[in-house]
């Protein structure tokens, strides 16, 4: 229990001057004056500053920095690009050594004299041995690192109600619910059985496509706190000339990237969540290299169809479908108000539309962001998606500043047959509303029929009640009536072979005077 609260003092004391900055700049003294400005350069002094201080604080901080990356509705844009940022790149002795657990687990299985380091993440560290002939690797859990994380999600935990009473009431009850997720998102990451499993479902709906490689794994090998996987050599993706020195464009590559995401997003339903540069990288014969499958999921085929239904509405501006699946995924209550929730999502299209270059991170930012009127919760397996969508389309970006995320999605989503050509979206939305319309017009002569005997029979009385008293009384009422006869006639009349349109002219005229002047 010690080592929870010193753990807790020492988390304090290293956010307590960037929260009192932002306390600063709601009241200047504290306590009291007013709010003040803080320049863009000063926010982005500041994401930089909390994003080494989520890695000096260890794996749970990385990955609730690595959550917050998907979160626009809890920080601001800059925040949210500088967490981003944060990879699984710590130094080697962070937690214990990671070769007992190999010695403990598999030292009667593998020859550990040719066991050789690669690299290391905040959860796991990475070797290469030969084994039965080959060169695998071993991506293997540092020991003790289960309980530090343990540790460190009931710190979180611990902070959040401090957090909750200093937060804008819009921000409460996303940071309430943010917690919750980010904690099973750790804790599944924390599962490397759960990882292999995913790893070689991926790998099989991937068989038949010579471009994607995803390391096979050894299941014989693998346990609760080891991947044991084929060794796959490749660069890293965003090295400058990789591309070059294998023959491929960087719009190909990038194409290939943004593709092989929404396959496996919107198609397989099983999906790697954590495409930055480290995990990316190319085989000498121009491949796309796959690593850990750490940060992963599996979706299920209701959680499939609504997210394909997040895509689609967003690339097609469909503003009704959208909010029909916000509800539907769980990000708003089915109580809400959808009224004016289509107000708020209109202005969002508007504002999206009127942009000539528009990316996905711009789509879910300025969405979420304007949401934040509302009470609403990002699920894990949807906030998952929203960082594939951010991060793949930052590493794409990075391979070719001029490549169109949204264009490619749509283009997928209709060889998916999930959306239709602008052609047929057209034909499909006059289809939707005759057949929305035919059964009003099936009835229509009926009732027709029924008015105008109505009035035949002297039965149909049309009473009105002015909105407004009008300082002409009743007489000025009759004139505007007469005078808007007079010019219906008027324009009837210019058809007859008589000129006695040019009365009825005069006639409105006159009477229109009458209504002015009273």
């Amino acid at each position: 229990m010690t080592g929870y609260y010193l753990r807790y003092l020492q988390v304090l004391l290293r956010f307590f001057p960037i929260a009192i900055a932002f306390l600063r700049d709601r009241r200047r003294f504290l306590l009291f004056g007013p709010s003040r400005h803080v320049s863009a350069a000063v926010h982005r002094d500041r994401a930089e500053r909390l994003t080494e201080t989520m890695l000096e604080l260890g794996p749970a901080f990385i990955k609730v920095g690595q959550v917050l990356s998907t979160r626009p509705d809890i920080v601001p844009p800059t925040y949210v690009e500088a967490f981003a940022t944060l990879q699984d790149e710590v130094p080697e002795d962070a937690g214990g050594e990671p070769l007992t657990v190999v010695e403990s687990e598999l030292g009667d299985d593998l020859d550990l004299d040719t066991l050789e380091p690669v690299a290391g993440g905040s959860l796991a560290f990475v070797y290469t041995v030969d084994y039965e002939g080959e060169r695998i690797a071993l991506k293997v859990q540092r020991p003790g690192l289960a309980a530090i994380i343990e540790r460190d999600l009931r710190v979180i935990r611990g902070l959040v109600p401090l957090l909750v009473t200093f937060a804008d009431e819009r921000q409460r009850y996303s940071i309430e619910n943010v917690a919750d997720d980010f904690e099973e998102i750790i804790l599944e990451e924390l599962d490397f059985e759960r990882e292999a499993s995913i790893m070689a479902t991926i790998e099989d709906n991937f068989a038949d496509d010579e471009r994607i490689v995803v390391p096979t794994t050894y299941p014989e090998l693998c346990s609760e706190r080891i991947v044991a996987m084929e060794h796959v050599d490749g660069e890293k993706i965003t090295d400058e000339d990789v591309l070059a020195d294998v023959g491929i464009e960087p719009t190909e590559m990038a194409t290939l990237i943004a593709r092989t995401y929404l396959q496996m997003g919107l198609v397989d339903g099983v999906f790697h969540a954590d495409p930055h540069p480290g995990n990316l990288a190319v085989t000498d014969d121009g491949r796309l290299v796959i690593y850990d499958y750490g940060m992963s999921q599996r979706l299920t085929q209701q959680e499939q169809d609504d997210i394909t239904s997040l895509y689609r509405t967003l690339v097609r501006r469909d503003v009704d479908g959208l909010l029909n699946t916000l509800i539907a995924l769980d990000v708003l209550d089915r109580s809400v108000d959808r009224v004016a929730v289509r107000r708020v999502l209109e202005l969002v299209i508007e504002n999206l539309e009127g942009k000539s270059d528009v990316s996905w991170r711009e789509i879910i930012t300025e969405l979420f962001a304007t949401l934040h009127e509302f009470p609403f919760r990002i699920p894990p397996n949807v906030m998952l998606l929203v960082r594939v969508g951010t991060v793949g389309e930052g590493v794409c970006r990075t391979l070719d500043p001029e490549f169109d995320f949204i264009a490619v999605t749509r283009s997928f989503l209709v060889e998916q047959g999930v959306i239709e050509s602008e052609a047929e979206a057209l034909l499909a939305d006059v289809r939707t509303d005759l057949q929305d319309s035919a059964p009003a017009l099936a009835r229509a002569p009926a009732r027709f029929d029924t008015v105008f005997g109505q009035l035949e029979r002297g039965e149909l009385v049309v009473r009105t009640d002015p909105v407004e008293p009008t300082t002409g009384g009743v007489a000025a009422a009759g004139d505007a009536i007469i005078a808007g006869a007079l010019i219906v006639a008027t324009a009837l009349l210019t058809f007859h072979h008589q000129p006695l349109e040019v009365a009825s002219a005069v006639l409105a005229v006159a009477f229109l005077g009458r209504y002015v002047r009273r």
